[in-house]
Formats: structure tokens, sequence, C-alpha cells
């Protein structure tokens, strides 16, 4: 009977893990600036820390943003742990081809520029508030921040973009 029960375990798991684990994917390379090996590292961390909990996940009411939650921290670990020791080096990390209708020179402008951006500043801004597209609270939980941590957060790491960015944005986008 225990056999059974660690093998259902293990295949809800392993659905879930399939279905989240490119989402998870995409968000991990734009908290990283689009270090791939970063991201695939902190999937499967994230991953592997899901795991860990999966029997416990009948009381989670959301596993898709509570492994989210799990992305983010581990991310802010992982910037925390190395923060000190790990210097950016001149040359860009391998990046996937572009896509039919990518523009390369606008993709590397924005990674430039989220890569200037502090951790906490690409985990509220980019990931939590307009890729996954979450409430300031739901981003303040996720990051057991205060709402207004995340409010002044947000205004401050969107006003750094704009002047990173600033006119070259508009230089780099075709006319339509």
């Amino acid at each position: 009977m225990r056999r059974s029960r660690t093998s259902s375990r293990t295949e809800e798991f392993r659905e879930f893990a399939t279905g989240r684990a490119g989402h998870l994917h995409r968000a991990a390379c734009l908290l990283t600036s689009g270090d791939t090996h970063l991201a695939e590292d902190l999937v499967q961390e994230t991953l592997s820390r899901m795991y860990t909990v999966w029997g416990r996940a009948s009381r989670i009411d959301n596993p898709a943003a509570y492994a989210q939650a799990v992305l983010v921290r581990t991310f802010l670990t992982h910037k925390r742990r190395y923060s000190a020791s790990e210097r950016p080096l001149a040359v860009l990390p391998d990046a996937p081809m572009p896509r039919s209708g990518d523009d390369p020179a606008l993709r590397l402008a924005l990674l430039q520029a989220l890569r200037e951006l502090p951790p906490k500043d690409r985990v509220v801004v980019v990931v939590l508030r307009y890729w996954e597209d979450r409430s300031v609270e739901e981003t303040a939980d996720a990051m057991n921040v205060s709402s207004a941590a995340v409010r002044t957060r947000s205004t401050r790491a969107l006003t750094k973009l704009r002047e990173r960015l600033g006119g070259s944005l508009t230089e780099l986008i075709a006319p339509g």
C-alpha cells in the first residue's frame, strides 16, 4: 500500500514538473538576464525543493504559484551567496537563436539593462509584476516584504530601466 502511494506521489510530481518546467525556465531566464545555464540550475533546484514538500502539496493552494515563489527565493539566495565572489564578464552568455520576428539588438539591449538592475529589482519588476502579471500584494507575499516595499522598488526599478534604455530603445524598435 505504501509503495503505491509513493509511486502515485512521484507520478503526480512528474506531471507537475513536466507541465511547469518550461514556464519556470523562462522566468528564470528573465531573472538571470539571459544566463540560460544558471536558469537551468535554478529550475532544477526549485523542482528538487518542490519534490521534498510534494507530499504536503495538498495543503498548498496553488502549487504553480508556490513553485514560482520557490524559484524567486532560490534566485535571491544564489545572488546573496555569490555576489561577493563572482564578477560579470564582458562576453555575453550563449543565447538561443532568435526566432522569426525577434530583433537581436533589442533583445541584447533589454537583457543588458536588466543585468544592470539589482537582483531584487529584477524579481519585482520583471518576473513577478510583469512576466507573471502578479498584483502588488501577490508579489509582496512571494518576496516576504510589504506592499509598500514592492511599489517603491517597482517605481525605482522602472525609472532605472527608462534611464538606461532612454532613446536607444526607440532607435532599436523598427517602425511598424
